[in-house]
């Protein structure tokens, strides 16, 4: 049995003690740990931490700008368009890229030196505002961390007891696994999302296979908590070709992406 059946089966004995809600992409009813309310205050509170962990944000305001602008376009689009995104490029060179709740996206040097266009980066930043949309980041936070953990630091600035230090939640949230399930519903949501906001959907294809040839050339850290590259390729370009077999018009933009991000990542 699926993760989503089973919590559609527990959600009515549930409710009393914990939560449910619709969930915008799938439309079924799914156990959620904390209001949405509260993906706001835990965003706020760990994003600093996030940036610290990888490095800080590159000092480049066109490239941050750039960043922000695709990943701005890809959010309006999506389900929840009304959230307050962030989207913030950091220094870290390994190949990476992670979401928080309540919107807050980051992406690695590392992964921006290994794509070649706009549309591969819109297609990482889509991927990662499916998370956040589906609110998956909030449940297995507090299915891997714990809630009290979380809600107490987001709240007070302290973990229950001082046991543990924001920078040391800060390395437990990049380590965090989603389901193969939540996976491949971010992939598939993603690329729907992008070619929405106007990208060629095999720049998630061409994505894919970066982080396929990083593989092979040894581990990375964002294939340690994702799928094998290869399966993700399989279903969607089975996806791509059903459903979307014209992509005629649809931006790939290398010359922009090599102007606003390669081009400054190498002064």
């Amino acid at each position: 049995m699926s993760k989503r059946a089973l919590l559609t089966i527990l959600c009515p004995f549930l409710w009393l003690c914990i939560g449910c809600a619709i969930n915008p992409i799938t439309g079924e009813e799914e156990i959620m740990f904390f209001p949405e309310r509260d993906d706001v205050a835990i965003g706020q509170k760990y994003a600093p931490e996030i940036e610290k962990e990888l490095g800080g944000k590159i000092d480049n305001p066109q490239l941050q700008n750039y960043v922000d602008f695709v990943g701005q376009k890809v959010a309006r689009v999506s389900h929840s368009p009304d959230w307050d995104y962030h989207f913030v490029a950091l220094k870290d060179k390994a190949v990476n890229a992670v979401s928080l709740p309540g919107g807050y996206v980051f992406i690695t040097k590392g992964m921006l030196k290994k794509m070649d266009s706009e549309a591969q980066l819109a297609a990482v930043l889509s991927h990662e505002v499916a998370h956040v949309v589906a609110r998956d980041a909030a449940n297995v936070m507090s299915t891997q961390i714990g809630i009290d953990v979380l809600l107490s630091a987001a709240t007070t600035g302290k973990a229950p007891g001082d046991v543990m230090t924001a920078a040391n939640l800060a390395r437990q949230i990049l380590s965090l696994r989603y389901s193969r399930e939540d996976e491949e519903t971010a992939d598939q949501t993603g690329l729907e999302y992008m070619v929405r906001a106007g990208y060629n959907p095999y720049g998630m294809i061409e994505t894919m296979q970066m982080l396929q040839n990083q593989h092979e050339g040894g581990p990375t850290d964002i294939l340690s908590t994702h799928p094998a590259p290869q399966n993700r390729i399989m279903y969607l370009r089975e996806k791509i070709q059903t459903r979307y077999p014209s992509v005629t018009g649809l931006k790939i933009g290398k010359e922009d992406y090599h102007s606003n991000v390669l081009d400054r990542l190498s002064n």
